[in-house]
């Protein structure tokens, strides 16, 4: 009697995927090309690069960028919000909504914007955890400093000026180099008015 045997020529069979995990596969690309074309297509301007507003506590502002945006290009958002700073101080057209809209002197007098490029620091939860919680629990010690870390570029505008840098968020002033902040400018609104002027076209 001949003993069973499996034929030599037959191929293994393949393992097909689950059509839930890849559903669930197509929906998450769809969803990362949608947000990514949204920001594309709403950004006021193409020399800058897509962004888009993750969350505003206050006048604290988590700004997003898509994860493949060079330092360059994140440069020339803080540039342009620098630009605004000196023409209107109005970012309204940035899309971040007013900080101070009860002040007679403007609406963006005290201003803070936080560029990630990580989605998950620019959530509303995660912004209010870091704005509410200033703790010395050590998770939320843990939280905040990542949070910091996690920031690609910044800018500020308050009572006596504004700055923009490329880097993470040394809030602390810590000493540790991976913290680096490498200041794109540092001026006083007087000086951002004159260089506004100079830069100006001759009518």
């Amino acid at each position: 009697m001949d003993s069973p045997h499996k034929s030599p020529g037959q191929p293994a069979r393949r393992k097909k995927f689950d059509p839930i995990v890849l559903m669930g596969l197509g929906i998450l690309i769809g969803g990362i090309f949608v947000i990514s074309l949204g920001m594309f297509l709403s950004r006021p301007d193409r020399s800058i690069p897509p962004y888009s507003i993750g969350a505003q506590e206050g006048s604290l502002v988590a700004v997003h960028v898509p994860p493949y945006t060079s330092d360059p290009e994140i440069q020339t958002l803080v540039r342009r919000f620098g630009d605004v700073g000196r023409a209107t101080r109005d970012f309204a057209d940035m899309k971040i909504r007013p900080t101070t809209s009860d002040d007679p002197r403007g609406r963006y007098q005290t201003l803070q914007i936080l560029i990630f490029s990580d989605p998950f620091w620019t959530e509303p939860d995660n912004l209010h955890r870091y704005v509410a919680n200033e703790v010395d629990d050590d998770s939320e010690k843990t939280f905040r400093k990542n949070f910091e870390a996690a920031v690609r570029a910044g800018y500020r505008a308050d009572a006596d000026g504004q700055a923009g840098w490329i880097g993470p968020w040394n809030r602390s002033g810590s000493k540790d180099r991976t913290l680096t902040m490498q200041w794109v400018f540092q001026e006083t609104w007087e000086e951002a008015s004159l260089h506004n002027q100079t830069s100006s076209p001759a009518p």
